[in-house]
Order: C-alpha cells, then sequence, then structure tokens
C-alpha cells in the first residue's frame, strides 16, 4: 500500500464519480453547459496522477486525522480547482454551475475520507493480526549499530527490535549499547541461537565484505534471515534506495531521489500554476515593462544562458534591471550592493523579486520548474562544482524560480564561499525530502516572506 493499490484508486476515481452522478440526479440541482463530463474526467485523470505522490495511499497509525481527513480533502479541493481551470480554459463559454459544484465538491470529498478511514482500519486490522516484533541481531560497529537502533525506535510502525550485537571494531573506544554485544563469534551465535532471535543484520562497510562470508557460513543450518545493509554513508550523496534493474535489484549511490511518477506530476503542476500566473499577472507584466522601457535604452527582458536539469543548456528570462553592458569574455560580474550598473526601476524590480516573473515562460515551456534549486550563470557553475561537494547534483532536476535555499536566507551575491556551501546544502536537502506539500509549503513562504530580502539587490 505505499505506493498506492490499484483498489485504493480505483475507490478513489469511484467517489469522484459516484458524487458527481448523485450530485447530477438531486433536485434542484442546475444543469451545465455540456461540459460537465468533460470537467469530472479531468478530475478523475488528475486524481490518478497526482495523488500518489502526496502520499496519500500509505498505511499509517499517527495523525490519522490529517492524513484520512485533511490532507485528501485538500488534495481533492486543489484537483477539482486545477480541473476547472483547466476545462474554462478549453472551453471559455463553459461556466460550471455554483450549485452544482458544491454539491459535487462535498460529497465526493466525503466518499474519499470515508473509504479512506474504511481501508486504514480494515489494513491496521490486518497488520495487527499478522505481523509481529521480530528480534534482530547486528553485525557491525558500534556507531553504525546505535544508529540503526535510532532509526527503529523512530520509526512507531517498525516490526523490528534490535535486541543483540555483535562489535566488529572492538578495539575503537565507544559507548555501551545497553544489551549485549560480543566480540566472539562462536559466543554470539550460541546466544543468537538460545534468544530464538529471528534476523541477523550484516551492516558492514562494501570495504569489508570479507566479514560476510563467515556469519553465513556461521549460521547456514539455521531457520534465520540473514540480511545485508551495506554502510555506503562515505559513497551515496543522498539516502540509500533500493532499484530494480529488469529484474536486478541495485543500491543507488549516485542518482535522482525523486522518481520519475513524482517528477511527471510535478510537471503537471509546474504548467498549471505557470499559466495561471502568466494570465493573472499580465497586468503586471505591462506596467513592467513600460516602465524598464522607459527607464533606460535596451531591450525589456534579459537573458543569459544557464544549466537545465540533466545540464541542458536553456536561456532564462528576466526583466533586464541593469544598464545595457558587455561583460568580459567568460567572466559574468555578479550585481553587488549599490551596484552602478543597476537601474532605479531595476534596483526596485530586484528588491521585490518582481524581475524574476518572465521565468514563468520558461516554465511554461519546460525549461524550468516553480520550485527548485536556482540556476546560475554557467561561469559559476565551472567555478564551483569542483570547490563545493555535491554542487552538480542541484541540477538532478529543472531549476525553479523559487527554492527551498531561497527562503531560508540563502539568495542574492554569493561573496563567500560559505555561502554558496549552504545554498548547495539547501538544495540538496530539498532533493533528499521532496513533496508536493514541500513545494507548495515553499511558494507560500516565498509569497508572504520571501519577495523581499535583504541579499536581493
Amino acid at each position: 500500500m505505499r505506493n498506492g493499490g490499484i483498489f485504493a484508486r480505483l475507490s478513489d476515481v469511484v467517489a469522484i464519480a459516484g458524487g458527481a452522478l448523485l450530485t447530477a440526479r438531486a433536485p434542484g440541482i442546475s444543469d451545465g453547459a455540456g461540459y460537465d463530463s468533460a470537467l469530472v474526467a479531468f478530475s478523475m485523470l488528475l486524481t490518478l496522477v497526482l495523488f500518489p505522490s502526496w502520499g496519500m495511499y500509505r498505511v499509517v497509525r499517527r495523525r490519522l486525522f490529517w492524513r484520512c481527513v485533511c490532507v485528501p480533502v485538500l488534495a481533492w479541493l486543489f484537483v477539482l480547482a486545477a480541473s476547472c481551470v483547466v476545462v474554462v480554459a478549453l472551453h471559455r463559454s463553459y461556466h460550471p454551475a455554483t450549485d452544482w459544484l458544491r454539491e459535487w465538491a462535498f460529497i465526493s470529498a466525503a466518499g474519499l475520507v470515508l473509504s479512506r478511514l474504511a481501508a486504514h482500519v480494515i489494513c491496521l486490522r490486518l497488520t495487527r493480526q499478522d505481523t509481529h516484533t521480530s528480534t534482530v541481531a547486528v553485525v557491525g560497529d558500534i556507531a553504525k549499530c546505535r544508529h540503526l537502533m535510532r532509526k527503529i525506535s523512530a520509526t512507531p510502525e517498525s516490526v523490528y527490535r534490535v535486541t543483540a550485537a555483535f562489535d566488529t571494531d572492538p578495539g575503537a573506544d565507544a559507548t555501551p549499547l545497553g544489551l549485549p554485544t560480543f566480540c566472539d563469534r562462536e559466543a554470539f551465535a550460541a546466544y543468537v541461537r538460545s534468544a530464538h532471535i529471528e534476523e541477523l543484520w550484516l551492516a558492514v562497510p562494501l570495504s569489508e565484505g570479507q566479514t560476510i562470508v563467515p556469519f553465513v557460513e556461521l549460521f547456514r543450518n539455521d531457520l534465520i534471515n540473514i540480511r545485508f545493509i551495506p554502510d555506503v554513508s562515505g559513497l551515496s550523496v543522498f539516502d540509500v534506495r533500493m532499484a530494480n534493474l529488469e529484474g536486478t535489484s541495485a543500491i543507488n549511490l549516485v542518482a535522482s531521489p525523486i522518481a520519475s511518477h513524482s517528477l511527471i506530476s510535478k510537471e503537471i503542476f509546474d504548467r498549471a500554476f505557470a499559466l495561471c500566473a502568466l494570465v493573472a499577472l499580465a497586468p503586471v507584466f505591462f506596467a513592467i515593462t513600460l516602465a524598464v522601457k522607459c527607464s533606460s535604452q535596451g531591450p525589456v527582458f534579459f537573458t543569459q544562458r544557464r544549466k537545465g536539469a540533466n545540464g541542458k543548456i536553456f536561456s532564462i528570462y528576466k526583466f533586464r534591471s541593469m544598464r545595457v553592458h558587455a561583460d568580459a569574455s567568460g567572466v559574468v560580474k555578479q550585481a553587488t550592493r549599490n551596484d552602478p550598473r543597476v537601474t532605479r526601476v531595476g534596483a526596485f524590480l530586484r528588491r521585490t523579486s518582481l524581475d524574476e516573473l518572465p521565468q514563468f515562460l520558461n516554465v511554461l515551456r519546460g525549461e524550468m520548474s516553480v520550485v527548485g534549486p536556482r540556476p546560475h550563470a554557467i561561469e559559476h557553475d565551472k567555478l564551483y562544482q569542483d570547490i563545493v561537494d555535491g554542487y552538480i547534483h542541484r541540477y538532478r532536476i529543472k531549476p525553479g524560480i523559487t527554492g527551498w535555499a531561497q527562503i531560508n536566507g540563502f539568495r542574492g551575491e554569493t561573496d563567500r564561499i560559505e555561502k554558496m556551501q549552504g545554498r548547495v546544502a539547501h538544495d540538496l536537502y530539498y532533493l533528499s525530502n521532496w513533496s508536493f506539500w514541500l513545494d507548495i509549503r515553499i511558494v507560500m513562504a516565498t509569497i508572504f516572506k520571501g519577495l523581499v530580502h535583504r541579499n536581493a539587490y
């Protein structure tokens, strides 16, 4: 159920279609202009695409009200609003009946919540009946054993409990684990058998692969699950995950942490958001165009080559905020405080981030995302990728208009290497922890507190 079963997705689609059908047959509900069926179809399609990326199909034991009531209702309202925008954009003469839309939204939301509550109750009952706590013995150094114990204790749904350990580095000075810890293999094996421990986890580095075979041989006649948990913390950039490569399992050491199906839902959100933003901000675009044109000679838009997803080069759009000038070949000078090249209008645009608005055109063209790591000048990429760890991984996804680093204060001039290191660290955190709700949080933070910043000049 972690990625959503067919039955769970089907029940959501049925709740939406059934709600529309019940509402259409209710007395006193006026008929739409003939495009209501298209609205229902788009809503069902967006539900199948977007709901999985929001974690709608996970079985959890905590925060049930939030996961089973709040998230489904908010996700459904977003899907309904997005569907309305799409259908109205395609058929400008169509205006859905308010009473029908309101009743449909309420009935379908109730269906989504009730089906989800019922599913969680059934799944949790089955989980309690079919699972029990499995005892685990860990082979590894004390630090690795303690790390695994912390991760297990931090997971309320975990069915594992570490009850013994074998220290592969007894000479290291470490605090005791508070459970039976062995340095002798035979004594360790005897304890595992006498305590009826069910799992043996080999948590050793890849460089110590020779440790694996003796323990596998030691327990070759025991009915115990033996699992290899390689310590790749020094090699992997993101959280280690398993990948299925045409039936062959592999451990991702360096790979994009965002799944391809999540990128599809992110792409749909980006295009819809950019289209709405361009339509809503059209008067602002017109006003800024006049201001830029009157402030100094030169084009309204400033374009610059940047790297996009997977290093693909594209031209980024901005409202021109500087007087026309020529940089030295291969050198891009960042704007500084009280920079004489910046016009008065440009200073206001940069201070309020309004100069970034044309990048919604880049989003609509599929070159950028609404939220993601900010793209840097190609000359700066060449400079920083050799001196800032993990810098190149910022380009595993499309660059964004705003990002996690920007709302946390890392924007503007990077005159010290520490500033760039902080920005990259926040970008990598975003990649490792991406979710649709994190994107929404960043967008809201940008709107309410991130447009004006003391480092923007």
